[in-house]
């Protein structure tokens, strides 16, 4: 391609592939599709990028062909690779010039500078990393960014390489800019905590901006750049410079605004340094015992003492939460139950930790937790009365809770409470002791603390087994909380319920279940909905318990069964339908037949569900496991479910149909049990088998239910069902048996098996094509005992149950063998005698005998040509 001749067409092309008019859109694609594989293309495409005076969305799309084509054909073994002459041109013709003036574009060339330094760096392209630093140290500040952004996505791209080694390299090349990279990061950020102090927004974030992309080269080379890295200075010197880096740009937060781009920066270049410190935790356990002392002492300091207030920010507090989580739980640092077994190295940690973790410490730790992070915030309280089922959502497990401050804390409570039990246990028992009787409705904070207790002794349940007679205190404690129906007293009333469900299956005297029953019918009644909701996790949980009993629960089945469908009904969130949904499942599977008399309004109701849940397909999941729990309750009553129950299997199970996806699964298995509990087949039943076919052909997990589908429709309705689809099962069949595992081979042999014991008129003529390949397998002596095993079975099915076809087949095998019909009996018989021990299932055993026995007073007739 002519560079000169094809700029202008290939730009004109581009700027009609950007158009919204999809008849202009289309022929432009194709053409470049075209010429991705078109020698020069990649050429004109930088020449055209890198051209400022055109339009910014064809520069744009030249950007993105470009960076595609680097996956496509940059390699030297691609189909129609570049040649090495036009990526040396590529190359020089990437780093002459870092002046892109538009951000995203000059994001997305770093990327794609990035992408050809994992392939080219450093053999091809020894100059780029040269070149980079040259470029990071001029004095025009966009050349400067635009430099430093693509040292770091270089930086990034090359630290990702797993080989050993790509690995050395790295190695190689971090040990060799190192030096630079750290006296970068400390120019950049002098020069930015000179301007927080006299420069104006611009200057700042300027200055931020090159802070933290600096920091970002660093905290690769840091944590991907080094073998040992303790034994290296300029490392471990940066390391612990990082603890007086945070607290400077932390006082800085001060003299930046809440809400502009500045004080988002530096709270990203806040985390990045935190994250430096996490990922070489995580990466260098035993390099980082240096920094264990400093590193708790620091984040100790910020999140539980008064150091941090007015400079910390939610997610700097997570971010020194998971810091000392790590080091407590790190299991480099736990030494053997022998001391003497462990290494130097864990003992050294160990002691640095146990020195730091002091009776004091840990007190105070456990305290803040608890009276501070613990408390519900104004905000819960208020979404809790203006969206209860968002805050129900969001404690539970939404999108946002792994974010946010409050899991961490409980997280980290657990984990320090777990490791220093011995210590905590007696403060928080004596925190309990504090909150015994009721508490004044008027006082929201003491209401509130007893909340944040009551959850750490929830959180705490397996650790305060020996300690707490849960017993005795629900009896005399938590059941009168209970039973306070103040709308103040709501927070307490759920963490009650909640605390119950934590130490169910703990520590709770089955004789106390029926009272716990009544207080859940009680609350399921409440006003408010969020103690319902928890209350209905907990049932849950109760009923999920192995001490479960039907008989205690029995009593209560028939108004929580209505609650919980009136608590279905109410809510309208995705989420906390699937979770009432979930609960009903639960207590359906455990009472089994006994909820037969209470499931009308429910089996009325999912149809409508079904409908409103289109868009949903999780709580479509939600309704398929509800159905399956049903049918097993209703068991042959499940026929009345019919109209509903086969059309909802039908989707489920189309492979056409894009929700099969999140449905297939729950979808086969509830076509399992409608047939497992099916008096008969029924036309609609034996329909919707159409959708078998393509589900074989997909030879996926579900391959074992699939199977179990096919074998109970054989036991149902042998006759109908083979006359309608065992040809065409017996052709998919014939294909799985081509690429299938000896599990998977087994399953087919055992589905025909069974087709030939309930027919054995039927059976065989359907699945004949199967059969000479069974019979081929004995002849040759299958070398799989289980493979062979079934081969019998099939085979002495035939020989025991229908005698003419098998004489037929062993006419048909004699020919294609080129033998005699005796000779090949003959032959048979003895490898089915010698093979008679792989065989461990007696009632086969048996069938194997009998069949061979029944050849004992033939005389011949297997084997004469005439009748």
């Amino acid at each position: 391609m002519d560079l000169n001749s094809a700029s202008t067409v290939v730009l004109q092309v581009l700027t009609q592939a950007t158009s919204q008019d999809t008849a202009v859109l289309k022929p432009a694609e194709e053409q470049l599709k075209q010429w991705e594989t078109q020698p020069g293309f990649y050429s004109v495409l930088l020449n055209i990028f890198t051209n400022h005076t055109l339009d910014i969305n064809v520069r744009w799309l030249a950007v993105l062909y470009f960076k595609n084509g680097i996956d496509r054909y940059w390699r030297r073994v691609a189909p129609h690779a570049l040649s090495e002459e036009e990526k040396s041109t590529l190359r020089a013709g990437l780093i002459t010039n870092f002046n892109e003036p538009v951000n995203q574009i000059a994001t997305q060339i770093a990327v794609l500078i990035a992408k050809v330094a994992r392939l080219d760096c450093p053999r091809q392209w020894p100059e780029l990393i040269p070149t980079l630093i040259e470029s990071v140290k001029v004095q025009d500040d966009l050349r400067q960014h635009r430099a430093l952004l693509t040292f770091y996505h270089v930086t990034k791209t090359l630290a990702s390489k797993r080989l050993a080694a790509d690995r050395k390299l790295f190695y190689d090349l971090a040990s060799g800019i190192y030096n630079f990279a750290c006296s970068l990061w400390n120019h950049h950020t002098d020069t930015f905590l000179q301007h927080v102090s006299s420069g104006g927004e611009a200057a700042v974030l300027s200055s931020l901006e090159r802070t933290l992309l600096s920091l970002k080269v660093l905290r690769k080379l840091t944590v991907n750049g080094f073998v040992e890295p303790h034994k290296n200075m300029e490392v471990m010197g940066f390391l612990h410079g990082i603890f007086d880096r945070l607290k400077q740009f932390l006082e800085c937060s001060r003299n930046i605004g809440t809400d502009n781009v500045c004080r988002d920066r530096l709270e990203k270049t806040i985390i990045l340094f935190t994250k430096v410190l996490l990922d070489f935790l995580d990466q260098h356990p035993f390099s980082f015992t240096p920094l264990i002392q400093r590193s708790l002492e620091f984040s100790v300091s910020y999140v539980f003492t008064e150091v941090g207030e007015g400079v910390t920010f939610e997610r700097f507090i997570v971010q020194c939460m998971n810091l000392i989580k790590m080091i407590v739980k790190n299991y480099a640092y736990k030494p053997s139950k022998n001391f003497e077994d462990s290494s130097p190295e864990t003992l050294e940690a160990h002691k640095i930790k146990m020195a730091f973790f002091t009776y004091p410490t840990l007190t105070e730790i456990c305290r803040r937790l608890v009276s501070h992070y613990f408390l519900l915030t104004e905000e819960e309280l208020t979404m809790w009365e203006e969206d209860p089922e968002g805050f129900t959502v969001e404690e539970t497990g939404g999108d946002s809770w792994k974010y946010s401050l409050r899991p961490c804390t409980e997280v980290l409570f657990i984990d320090i409470f777990h490791e220093y039990n011995q210590t905590l246990t007696p403060v928080l028992l004596e925190m309990m002791q504090t909150l015994q009787g009721p508490t004044n409705v008027e006082d929201m904070n003491a209401l509130l603390i007893k909340d944040a207790v009551y959850n750490a002794v929830g959180l705490a349940a397996y650790e305060l087994f020996d300690s707490v007679d849960f017993d005795q205190w629900f009896k005399n404690q938590l059941l009168p909380e209970l039973q306070v129906i103040h709308n103040r007293y709501k927070p307490l009333r759920r963490r009650v319920i909640w605390l119950i469900g934590q130490w169910i299956s703990v520590k709770f005297k089955s004789d106390l279940r029926p009272m716990l029953y009544e207080a859940i019918c009680n609350l399921l009644q409440d006003q408010d909905l969020v103690v319902r909701i928890e209350t209905a996790t907990t049932l849950k949980l109760t009923v999920d318990d192995f001490e479960f009993r039907t008989d205690q629960f029995l009593p209560y089945l028939e108004t929580m069964f209505t609650l919980l469908f009136q608590l279905l009904q109410q809510v309208t969130e995705c989420d906390t339908k699937m979770h009432v949904l979930h609960v009903l499942s639960c207590v359906i599977e455990r009472v089994n037949i006994q909820i037969r008399p209470y499931v009308g309004c429910l089996v009325q109701y999912l149809p409508l569900l079904w409908k409103q849940s289109e868009e949903h397909n999780m709580l479509r999941c939600a309704i398929l496991t509800t159905l399956i729990h049903l049918v097993q309750g209703l068991g042959a009553d499940s026929k009345n479910l019919y109209p509903f129950l086969l059309p909802v299997i039908q989707l489920s199970t189309d492979v056409s149909q894009p929700p099969h996806v999140y449905l297939l699964e729950d979808g086969l298995e509830l076509w399992l049990v409608t047939l497992e509990n099916s008096p008969c087949v029924t036309p609609e039943l034996l329909r919707i088998f159409q959708n078998m076919s393509p589900l074989l052909e997909l030879s996926s997990e579900n391959l074992r239910t699939c199977f179990k589908i096919i074998n109970g429709y054989i036991f149902l309705s042998s006759t109908e069902f083979l006359q309608t689809y065992a040809v065409g099962l017996c052709q998919s069949f014939c294909e799985l048996l081509k690429e299938i595992t000896t599990e998977g081979q087994v399953q087919v042999l055992k589905v025909v098996e069974n087709a030939l014991k309930v027919n054995p008129v039927l059976g065989p003529q359907m699945f004949q094509p199967i059969l000479p390949c069974v019979f081929r397998g004995i002849i040759e002596g299958e070398r799989y005992p289980v493979v062979m095993s079934t081969y019998l079975g099939v085979m002495g099915r035939v020989l025991l149950q229908n005698t003419s076809f098998f004489s037929s087949l062993l006419n048909e095998m004699a020919h294609k063998f080129n033998q005699e019909m005796d000779q090949l009996l003959g032959n048979m018989i003895e490898m089915w005698v010698d093979r008679m021990d792989n065989i461990t299932q007696p009632e086969r055993r048996k069938l194997s005998a009998l069949a061979l026995l029944s050849l004992l007073p033939s005389d011949n007739r297997l084997t004469s040509k005439g009748p």
